[in-house]
């Protein structure tokens, strides 16, 4: 189980981020009254989902023995809220001596990697307020 702990006082919006070993600032932008000190939550939501498919595809490259020499992941979201939808589009750039049938597999292993899985299945979400 992934545990974060997020955390703010009296500057608006910006929000500490803390796992076990690592910390993080996200922030909003200031046109809507931040100070763009770090990613907005939409952008760390994006990021999650490059972050996690470069990695995938690294290891699996990496485990095959192909000669992939660097992956280039570009990832937008927006949001429908009329529609109550959500869009990612993910653009992924291989680079390195690879063969178109490497490339297919790869774009297959992208759509597997976890973030992806976690975003195209039912989500659910718990809150409950702690003292």
């Amino acid at each position: 189980m992934e545990k974060v702990h997020a955390q703010i006082g009296k500057e608006l919006y910006k929000t500490t981020i803390q796992t076990a070993t690592n910390t993080l600032i996200t922030d909003e932008p200031v046109e809507v009254g931040g100070k763009d000190l770090g990613f907005n939550p939409k952008e760390l939501l994006a990021a999650a989902l490059a972050a996690c498919t470069s990695a995938t595809l690294r290891m699996y490259a990496d485990r095959k023995a192909w000669d992939l020499a660097e992956v280039k992941v570009e990832v937008t979201f927006d949001r429908d809220a009329t529609a109550n939808k959500s869009f990612f589009n993910r653009k992924i750039e291989l680079i390195g001596n690879l063969d178109e049938e490497q490339k297919a597999r790869l774009l297959t292993i992208a759509n597997s990697c976890p973030v992806h899985k976690i975003l195209t299945n039912p989500i659910e979400v718990s809150t409950e307020l702690t003292s």
